[in-house]
Protein backbone atom coordinates (compact mmCIF):
# COMPACT_ATOMS: atom_id res chain seq x y z
CA UNK A 1 0.00 0.00 0.00
CA UNK A 2 1.09 3.54 -0.52
CA UNK A 3 1.80 5.80 2.24
CA UNK A 4 -0.84 8.89 2.05
CA UNK A 5 2.10 11.87 2.14
CA UNK A 6 1.57 15.34 1.93
CA UNK A 7 4.54 17.38 0.99
CA UNK A 8 4.69 21.47 2.36
CA UNK A 9 7.27 23.84 1.75
CA UNK A 10 7.86 26.51 3.94
CA UNK A 11 9.91 30.01 2.84
CA UNK A 12 10.93 28.45 -0.43
CA UNK A 13 9.17 27.70 -4.15
CA UNK A 14 7.88 23.69 -4.40
CA UNK A 15 11.02 21.96 -5.69
CA UNK A 16 10.07 19.16 -7.75
CA UNK A 17 13.24 17.53 -7.21
CA UNK A 18 12.94 17.67 -3.36
CA UNK A 19 9.25 16.31 -3.31
CA UNK A 20 10.43 13.18 -5.25
CA UNK A 21 13.47 12.51 -2.98
CA UNK A 22 10.82 12.66 -0.13
CA UNK A 23 8.32 10.38 -2.18
CA UNK A 24 11.12 7.75 -2.38
CA UNK A 25 12.55 8.04 0.92
CA UNK A 26 9.17 7.51 2.64
CA UNK A 27 8.04 4.87 -0.39
CA UNK A 28 10.94 2.91 1.43
CA UNK A 29 9.52 3.76 5.14
CA UNK A 30 7.07 0.47 4.10
CA UNK A 31 10.30 -1.53 4.66
CA UNK A 32 9.79 -1.23 7.89
CA UNK A 33 6.50 -0.79 8.59
CA UNK A 34 3.53 -1.38 6.25
CA UNK A 35 1.02 0.23 9.16
CA UNK A 36 1.55 3.59 8.65
CA UNK A 37 -1.54 5.83 7.96
CA UNK A 38 -0.07 8.93 6.74
CA UNK A 39 3.28 10.71 6.43
CA UNK A 40 3.55 14.36 6.37
CA UNK A 41 7.04 15.65 5.79
CA UNK A 42 7.80 19.88 5.63
CA UNK A 43 10.96 21.58 4.36
CA UNK A 44 11.40 24.79 5.73
CA UNK A 45 14.23 27.40 3.91
CA UNK A 46 15.96 29.19 6.47
CA UNK A 47 15.42 33.11 7.41
CA UNK A 48 16.90 35.35 5.26
CA UNK A 49 18.60 37.77 8.44
CA UNK A 50 20.88 34.60 9.17
CA UNK A 51 24.14 35.95 9.06
CA UNK A 52 26.13 32.35 9.21
CA UNK A 53 25.41 29.37 6.76
CA UNK A 54 21.45 29.13 5.99
CA UNK A 55 20.22 25.35 7.61
CA UNK A 56 17.02 23.90 6.08
CA UNK A 57 14.77 22.13 8.33
CA UNK A 58 12.78 19.03 7.42
CA UNK A 59 10.27 17.82 9.78
CA UNK A 60 8.93 14.12 9.15
CA UNK A 61 5.35 13.24 10.84
CA UNK A 62 4.04 9.94 11.27
CA UNK A 63 0.59 8.74 11.52
CA UNK A 64 0.97 4.84 12.76
CA UNK A 65 -1.54 2.63 14.85
CA UNK A 66 -1.23 3.61 18.67
CA UNK A 67 0.90 6.57 18.29
CA UNK A 68 2.31 9.61 16.32
CA UNK A 69 6.49 9.83 15.03
CA UNK A 70 8.35 13.46 14.66
CA UNK A 71 11.39 14.15 13.90
CA UNK A 72 13.14 17.41 12.62
CA UNK A 73 16.16 19.58 14.16
CA UNK A 74 15.62 21.49 17.08
CA UNK A 75 19.00 22.90 18.90
CA UNK A 76 22.11 23.62 17.11
CA UNK A 77 22.18 22.04 13.37
CA UNK A 78 25.50 20.79 12.06
CA UNK A 79 26.55 22.70 8.77
CA UNK A 80 25.86 20.08 6.45
CA UNK A 81 22.23 20.77 6.64
CA UNK A 82 22.13 23.92 4.79
CA UNK A 83 21.95 21.52 1.75
CA UNK A 84 18.13 20.69 1.86
CA UNK A 85 18.80 17.36 0.81
CA UNK A 86 20.65 16.43 4.00
CA UNK A 87 18.08 17.68 6.07
CA UNK A 88 15.44 15.49 4.76
CA UNK A 89 18.03 12.51 4.45
CA UNK A 90 18.67 13.36 8.41
CA UNK A 91 14.97 13.40 9.37
CA UNK A 92 13.99 10.44 7.27
CA UNK A 93 16.93 8.61 9.09
CA UNK A 94 15.78 9.50 12.73
CA UNK A 95 11.99 8.66 11.42
CA UNK A 96 13.35 5.03 10.58
CA UNK A 97 15.19 4.57 13.97
CA UNK A 98 11.92 5.52 15.86
CA UNK A 99 9.72 3.54 13.56
CA UNK A 100 11.80 0.51 14.19
CA UNK A 101 11.62 1.17 18.04
CA UNK A 102 7.63 1.83 17.50
CA UNK A 103 7.43 -1.86 15.89
CA UNK A 104 9.79 -3.03 18.85
CA UNK A 105 7.67 -1.64 21.29
CA UNK A 106 4.26 -2.94 19.76
CA UNK A 107 5.83 -6.38 20.00
CA UNK A 108 4.16 -7.40 17.22
CA UNK A 109 0.33 -6.70 19.01
CA UNK A 110 -0.53 -4.02 16.04
CA UNK A 111 -3.36 -5.61 14.06
CA UNK A 112 -3.06 -5.18 10.64
CA UNK A 113 -6.12 -4.30 8.57
CA UNK A 114 -5.77 -3.64 5.12
CA UNK A 115 -7.77 -0.70 4.14
CA UNK A 116 -10.78 -0.76 2.05
CA UNK A 117 -11.21 1.44 -1.02
CA UNK A 118 -13.69 2.46 -1.62
CA UNK A 119 -16.21 5.68 -3.63
CA UNK A 120 -18.75 7.97 -1.60
CA UNK A 121 -19.44 11.93 -1.22
CA UNK A 122 -18.68 14.50 1.11
CA UNK A 123 -21.56 14.53 3.68
CA UNK A 124 -20.90 17.21 6.31
CA UNK A 125 -18.09 19.35 7.74
CA UNK A 126 -17.90 19.97 11.58
CA UNK A 127 -18.29 24.04 11.94
CA UNK A 128 -14.82 25.33 12.71
CA UNK A 129 -13.15 21.98 12.53
CA UNK A 130 -10.55 20.56 10.31
CA UNK A 131 -12.67 17.37 9.52
CA UNK A 132 -16.04 16.05 8.73
CA UNK A 133 -17.67 12.85 7.28
CA UNK A 134 -17.95 11.11 3.65
CA UNK A 135 -20.89 8.71 3.42
CA UNK A 136 -20.28 5.71 1.31
CA UNK A 137 -22.40 3.62 -1.10
CA UNK A 138 -23.86 1.72 1.78
CA UNK A 139 -24.92 4.85 4.33
CA UNK A 140 -21.90 4.12 6.34
CA UNK A 141 -20.61 7.75 7.41
CA UNK A 142 -16.25 8.04 7.69
CA UNK A 143 -14.78 10.42 9.39
CA UNK A 144 -11.56 12.09 7.26
CA UNK A 145 -9.36 14.59 8.62
CA UNK A 146 -7.58 17.51 6.66
CA UNK A 147 -4.61 15.43 6.54
CA UNK A 148 -5.95 12.75 4.59
CA UNK A 149 -7.17 14.49 2.01
CA UNK A 150 -4.56 14.56 -1.06
CA UNK A 151 -2.99 17.70 -2.23
CA UNK A 152 -3.94 19.52 0.77
CA UNK A 153 -7.29 19.72 -1.12
CA UNK A 154 -9.60 19.63 2.41
CA UNK A 155 -10.59 23.66 1.50
CA UNK A 156 -11.44 22.91 -2.13
CA UNK A 157 -14.21 20.01 -1.10
CA UNK A 158 -17.20 20.76 -0.66
CA UNK A 159 -20.84 18.70 0.68
CA UNK A 160 -21.87 16.44 -2.25
CA UNK A 161 -18.49 16.07 -3.75
CA UNK A 162 -17.90 12.89 -5.31
CA UNK A 163 -14.39 11.27 -3.21
CA UNK A 164 -12.19 7.76 -3.49
CA UNK A 165 -11.33 7.09 0.05
CA UNK A 166 -8.98 4.57 1.70
CA UNK A 167 -10.97 3.31 4.85
CA UNK A 168 -9.34 2.12 7.72
CA UNK A 169 -10.77 1.20 11.05
CA UNK A 170 -9.82 3.59 13.64
CA UNK A 171 -10.28 3.33 17.76
CA UNK A 172 -13.80 5.03 17.40
CA UNK A 173 -14.88 3.48 14.02
CA UNK A 174 -14.21 3.82 10.24
CA UNK A 175 -12.00 6.52 9.37
CA UNK A 176 -10.30 7.88 6.03
CA UNK A 177 -6.53 7.58 5.42
CA UNK A 178 -6.68 8.34 2.27
CA UNK A 179 -9.28 11.12 0.33
CA UNK A 180 -8.85 11.86 -3.37
CA UNK A 181 -11.49 14.19 -5.08
CA UNK A 182 -13.04 12.89 -7.99
CA UNK A 183 -14.65 14.47 -11.14
CA UNK A 184 -18.26 14.23 -11.20
CA UNK A 185 -19.47 11.24 -13.39
CA UNK A 186 -15.94 9.11 -12.52
CA UNK A 187 -16.38 7.25 -9.30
Amino acid sequence: MAIPLQVTFKGMDPSPALEARIRTKAARLERFADFILRCHVTVEAPHQHHHQGRMYQARVELDVPQGRIVTGHEGPQDHAHEDAYVAIRDSFAAATRRLEDHVRKLGGSVKHHEPVLVTGRVARFVAGGDYGFIETGDGEEVYFHRHAVANNAFGKLRVGDHVRLAVTEGEQGPQASAVHAVAAGHD
